[in-house]
């Protein structure tokens, strides 16, 4: 894509909280803009070793030092330093004329929009609620949400267009942030289409027990694992189920909090904390194992209203899940779960115990989440939407949007370990 002058379109894209490799939006939204002509930078945290800067997948990738320690004030003072630093040099090295902010924190937006004195474009990629998150993490303090609501509603409203990934954070934009619609774009989160053959199965895991059930995603604090726990423990003690194993792949704050909890409840025998999994294959070959897939998140402001990528990670590879009965998890899973009662641990257990005494049904709502991914919600039907978000900001034509959604952009398949951010 280029500008008038004939020179592509350059994109800075800027995240805080994940590492570009295991950040599935982030990492579609960048490749698909790169494979329909824009010039692609990314600044994102370091994972491990990895080098501060390369060229990955047709983008730029500029990391800065993540800190594990002081807490949040330390991490985002730090993180918009670094963030402020190689975002000059990123306009001096390659330039850039749209700045593409994902959230959290939302100060990213104000730091970012300065830019707009030299006259670039600043699109907001809402990942979070941040209110509500921080309601699920640390509890009510007024001053904090009273601080957070005024930087989500300056960050709408500092920028050219706003993204979106589901209908709920529409409303909240709409109403709590008086965004005009015009200025606003659904943009979901979707996978690459998978498939699973007999040879991505891990013997050793396998072995394990008739069921395997898999669980895939962050481990902090509204995560829900302790309810997993609770579920395994009813599952175990109460339902008289002994034939099952539970693999946990993700880190966290709560890691080893949930290893302790899940000692101190008797399940440990019955779980597996296998930690972050950096390696694809090995991360594919966890899940393909799996017999059932899980999704913990208790019911809460912020989970309620957040699509999780778990969900559709289980749906591409036609994986029963059981989750709890949120408002944007039953529209993106549908058929595909078995629903129980809000925070109840012990429900949750009863719908594991269901689908363990039936493969069929297991096998009936695998294929229909597969489905649904494939015909709906797999990244190439979200695509669209974010070539045309680009396509208004930049002024183009009406028949170049309606061009836009007639393409099929270039994708590459993908089963890198995915983050499970809320919208990420």
């Amino acid at each position: 894509m280029s500008t008038t002058t004939g020179k592509p379109v350059r994109v800075l894209m800027v995240v805080e909280n994940f590492p570009y490799m295991s950040d599935p939006r982030v990492r579609n939204e960048s490749r698909t803009l790169a494979a329909n002509g824009y010039e692609v930078s990314v600044i994102c945290p370091a994972k491990g070793s990895e080098p501060w800067h390369e060229v990955a997948e047709g983008v730029s990738i500029y990391r800065f030092w993540h800190p594990h320690f002081g807490g949040h004030v330390v991490e985002y003072s730090y993180a918009l330093l670094a963030i402020a630093a190689l975002s000059l040099l990123v306009l001096v090295r390659e330039g850039f004329d749209v700045v593409h902010v994902a959230n959290p924190p939302d100060c990213l937006v104000p730091l970012c929009a300065i830019y707009r004195i030299l006259g670039k474009l600043i699109i907001y990629d809402q990942h979070d609620l941040c209110p509500e998150l921080y309601v699920a993490k640390f509890g009510e303090n007024r001053f904090i949400c009273g601080l957070l609501f005024w930087l989500e509603k300056l960050s709408y409203h500092l920028a050219d267009h706003v993204i979106i990934p589901n209908e709920s954070y529409k409303e909240v934009a709409l109403q709590r942030g008086g965004l005009r619609q015009s200025k606003l774009t659904v943009v979901r989160n979707g996978p690459q289409p998978k498939t699973v053959s007999t040879e991505e199965i891990d013997p050793e895991l396998r072995k394990k027990a008739s069921t395997i059930i898999a669980y895939a995603g962050v481990i902090a604090s509204q995560d829900g694992v302790d309810y997993l726990c609770r579920a395994l423990q009813y599952l175990r003690h109460i339902l008289a189920q002994e034939d099952f194993y539970c693999v946990v792949i993700g880190d966290g704050a709560a890691l080893q909090n949930m290893k302790e909890f899940s000692r101190e409840i008797q399940v440990d025998e019955k779980i597996c904390f296998a930690g972050w999994v950096s390696d694809a294959q090995l991360y594919a070959r966890y899940l393909s194992t799996a017999d059932i897939c899980v999704a913990p998140e208790p019911a809460n402001d912020y989970n309620n209203r957040s699509t999780f990528v778990k969900i559709l990670e289980y749906m591409a590879l036609g994986k029963p899940i059981v989750a709890f009965d949120l408002l944007e998890t039953r529209r993106s899973a549908e058929g595909a779960a078995l629903y129980a009662r809000p925070n109840d641990a012990q429900d949750f257990a009863k719908k594991l115990s269901t689908l363990i005494a039936s493969p069929r049904l297991r096998q009936s709502m695998g294929e229909s989440g597969r489905l649904r991914v494939n015909s709906q919600m797999a990244w190439k039907y979200s695509a669209p939407n974010l070539l045309c978000v680009y396509d208004k900001v930049l002024g183009r034509s009406r028949e170049a949007v309606s061009r836009r959604f007639g393409e099929a952009p270039g994708e590459q398949a993908d089963s890198t370990p995915a983050s499970t951010s809320a919208s990420v």
